[in-house]
């Protein structure tokens, strides 16, 4: 069966903003209709109807089971639209895009949204389990005497709200933890992390400058900019900030990791044919995708490391070597899982302990992020892989041609990589 090329026609994302900031007001649907609604009014989609919308966001509220086909219905496209949630973690919104591609790729669609959104200020907090168990048996009760009986059988401390902390359930630590534990196996500087910290904003700030971001965002609840770039950052401030998860020995800092964070993203995709026929150019095609797991509660330094297997196994796929890309798009988690992972990439040792045959290559690092990443622009989970998958489409097309790839590391020790062409 011969498959069609997948193409990338478009894109939008509305600015992210620091947790609890331009945002602190509005919900999932509330960010994404926005980037939705900017996409349909950019790229004239009103009253089309599109294969398929896909995408999600890694926490959502249980009232929220059908987030992406409510926030369809209420945007400008065809209410017929099919639409579906899917998540995996911070892979969430390249996952989407790989999910629509294979659609277009087999015919069973041809145009269709992948989209993701956080809206870390609004996340639901938990009950504890004896507060849950009480309400469900009040629920129950026929008489308001029985209701309060129930009610009132739990303590004082099982009515405290548990909130998010974002752990990893199997080792009780979060990424933070787990990646100073990576720093440390690695031998990761301080230094060098703040430095790529630093280079990352300085890249988003010359983007913004040069008005590379000027059609890629659409302004949202009085917010027309990330409000997390921090243009008179210096290497003196961030070697100022304290470590953020080990107090004592730590290297990680608030200025060198991401912060929770709210904000959306969309990436319009089509078959040729459709991207012809609604006259939209074609910026570039996605070629290979990999996905990957890794074990990481035994070798807890590896939890944001499964793109070493994602790139080795697309690369192979693909007949290509890491050293072979115009532009890369890693996703900054934080700098020293960026600068652990192209280590294990560049040594054939280090990459022999994953078993793999030799090391996959060096990259010019001159290519990597070169309009800031996420630890300049922040990091709203799901919404990360619209935004790399949008800079890397729109570097391809104003080059005109090349290659670009793409590694993006998540939770649960999960990563997935991929290969954008023109």
């Amino acid at each position: 069966m011969e498959t069609k090329k997948v193409a990338i026609v478009g894109y939008n994302r509305i600015p992210f903003a620091r947790i609890n900031t331009a945002y602190a007001d509005q919900g999932n649907q509330q960010l994404l209709e926005a980037a939705l609604n900017g996409l349909v009014q950019k790229y004239h989609l009103q009253g089309k109807l599109l294969g398929e919308v896909a995408g999600g966001a890694v926490i959502k509220h249980i009232s929220e089971s059908n987030l992406i086909r409510e926030s369809v219905m209420n945007t400008a496209l065809d209410a017929a639209t099919p639409a579906c949630d899917l998540q995996q973690a911070c892979d969430t919104g390249i996952e989407a895009a790989v999910y629509i591609g294979n659609k277009i790729a087999l015919g069973q669609i041809e145009s269709g949204i992948a989209c993701g959104v956080e809206a870390m200020s609004n996340i639901p907090f938990e009950s504890s389990l004896r507060l849950r168990k009480a309400l469900l048996r009040a629920n129950k009760e026929k008489s308001a005497f029985g209701k309060l009986k129930q009610l009132l059988s739990p303590k004082l401390k099982d009515w405290m709200p548990v909130p998010y902390k974002g752990q990893e359930p199997k080792t009780g630590l979060v990424m933070g933890g787990h990646t100073e534990i990576t720093a440390k196996y690695y031998g990761i500087s301080r230094r060098e992390q703040d430095e790529l910290a630093l280079k990352s904003h300085q890249n988003m700030a010359k983007a913004y400058d040069e008005g590379f971001f000027d059609d890629m965002i659409t302004p949202a609840f009085g917010l027309d900019k990330d409000n997390n770039l921090r243009r008179d950052t210096s290497m003196e401030k961030l070697s100022q900030l304290k470590p953020a998860f080990d107090k004592q020995n730590g290297t990680l800092t608030a200025g060198n990791s991401t912060p929770f964070t709210d904000g959306a993203s969309a990436v319009l995709l089509a078959s040729e044919e459709w991207a012809k026929a609604n006259n939209l150019p074609v910026l570039a095609y996605i070629t290979f995708s990999e996905v990957a797991g890794i074990e990481y509660v035994e070798n807890r330094q590896n939890l944001l490391l499964a793109p070493v297997f994602a790139a080795d196994r697309m690369l192979r796929k693909a007949g290509m070597n890491l050293e072979d890309f115009d532009y890369y798009e890693i996703h900054e988690a934080f700098a020293a899982q960026v600068l652990a992972t192209l280590k294990i990439w560049e040594h054939d040792d280090q990459a022999k302990q994953f078993g793999l045959e030799k090391a996959l290559g060096k990259i010019d690092r001159n290519r990597l992020n070169v309009k800031g990443g996420s630890l300049a622009a922040a990091h709203p989970f799901a919404a990360t892989g619209g935004r790399i998958i949008a800079t890397m489409a729109k570097l391809l097309h104003e080059k005109g041609s090349g290659k670009g790839f793409i590694s993006i590391c998540a939770a649960r020790g999960q990563g997935v990589t991929m290969i954008i062409q023109k």
